[in-house]
C-alpha cells in the first residue's frame, strides 16, 4: 500500500530520496555493492544464468515472502493466516510455477530491501512500490496495481489538507509510515524531512492523528481508507496524484526479487501477464479492496526510469 516513504532506500513508493512505502532506500551503506550492478536499471537474463532459485523452490516447494503487516497488501490476520493481496497473488502465481506453498517472514518495511538481498526471504510480497532508487537494489516484477495518495485527517478535515502543498502552506504537523514513499513527496513539496513525525504503520498514523499529535497522516488510497472505517473522530480525503519532479506522478505496487533472480521475476512476469489478459488478476485483488481503477498496463521498466 501506497506505499511501502523514504530517508533510506527501502521505504515503500517514492520519488528519489536518499535512501526511504513508498520510500526509505534503507541499508544503503549495507547495500552500496549492489548500486554497482551494472548500467540498466532492471536487470535482464541476457549474459548471465538468471539464477536458479525458481529451480530450488519447486525442490523445496516452498517460497518465502517478506510481508510488512500492512493492510490490505501483505499481512497476518486475526486467525494467523497470511493474507493480503501479494501473498493472495503469489499464491496463485507460484502455484503455477511448481511452488505448492507459501511462508511468510514478517518484518518492518524498510527491512523489506535488506532482508531480500541477506537471503531472509526468497521475495518481497509488499505491494512495495517501484521507483528508481529501489531498482538500483533489486529487480520488479510488472506492477500488478497503481495507487494514488491519500490523507487521514481529523472528521472535517478542518486545515482543508488535499495535498501535499497543503501540509506546507499551513504549516500542518505531518506523519507517514516508515520506509514510506509519502516522505519524500511531502519534502519535494516543500516540508523539512527532519519534521515529519515518522511511525510503524498506518494504524500508528490514525491513532497520532486522533489523539491530536499530528494534523495529518500520509499514505496509499486503499490504506488510509480501510483504517479509518471503524473511526469516529477521523476521515480520509479524496485520492490524489503526487508531484513527482514537478509533474503528477501515479505509483505502481510489485513484487521484488534479487538482481541476480531474472529468471524467477520473468517467469513470474509471464504469468502475471496471462492473470492480467484474462481479467484473473482483479478478481484475486478484489476482495481487499482493489477496483478496474487500480489495475495497470505500467511496465517495471517504466516505473524504475527507463
Amino acid at each position: 500500500m501506497a506505499a511501502p516513504h523514504r530517508t533510506s532506500p527501502a521505504v515503500r513508493g517514492g520519488p528519489r530520496p536518499g535512501p526511504t512505502r513508498r520510500s526509505l532506500l534503507a541499508g544503503a551503506a549495507a547495500l552500496g555493492a549492489l548500486g554497482a550492478a551494472g548500467c540498466s536499471r532492471v536487470a535482464t537474463a541476457s549474459g548471465t544464468d538468471g539464477g536458479d532459485l525458481l529451480d530450488r523452490l519447486r525442490a523445496q516447494g516452498v517460497v518465502r515472502l517478506g510481508i510488512a503487516g500492512e493492510i490490505p497488501f501483505g499481512y497476518i490476520d486475526r486467525d494467523g493466516r497470511l493474507t493480503g493481496e501479494a501473498p493472495e497473488l503469489a499464491r496463485v502465481i507460484f502455484k503455477r510455477l511448481g511452488v505448492d506453498r507459501v511462508q511468510p517472514v514478517p518484518t518492518e518495511f524498510g527491512s523489506l530491501i535488506p532482508g531480500l538481498n541477506s537471503q531472509q526471504f526468497d521475495v518481497v510480497a509488499a505491494g512495495m512500490y517501484i521507483n528508481p532508487d529501489r531498482c538500483e537494489q533489486v529487480i520488479f516484477s510488472d506492477p500488478d496495481y497503481q495507487m494514488l495518495d491519500s490523507f487521514i485527517v481529523r472528521k472535517g478535515n478542518p486545515l482543508g489538507l488535499h495535498d501535499y502543498r497543503d501540509v506546507v502552506e499551513k504549516k500542518a504537523k505531518f506523519a507517514t509510515g516508515t520506509g514510506y514513499a509519502e516522505i519524500q513527496y511531502a519534502v519535494e513539496a516543500g516540508y523539512e524531512e527532519g519534521d515529519i513525525l515518522i511511525v510503524p504503520d498506518q494504524v500508528a498514523g490514525l491513532n497520532a492523528v486522533e489523539a491530536g499529535r499530528v494534523d495529518v497522516f500520509a499514505g496509499t488510497a486503499l490504506t488510509t481508507r480501510e483504517v479509518v472505517k471503524k473511526s469516529a473522530k477521523a476521515e480520509v480525503t479524496e485520492p490524489f496524484r503526487p508531484l513527482v519532479d514537478g509533474k503528477p506522478h501515479v505509483d505502481g505496487g510489485g513484487f521484488a526479487f534479487r538482481r541476480t533472480e531474472t529468471a524467477l521475476r520473468d517467469a513470474f512476469n509471464a504469468e502475471l501477464r496471462e492473470l492480467k489478459k484474462s481479467g484473473e488478476l482483479l478478481r484475486i485483488l478484489r476482495p481487499f479492496g482493489f477496483t478496474e481503477a487500480e489495475m495497470t498496463d505500467l511496465t517495471a521498466k517504466e516505473l524504475c526510469g527507463g
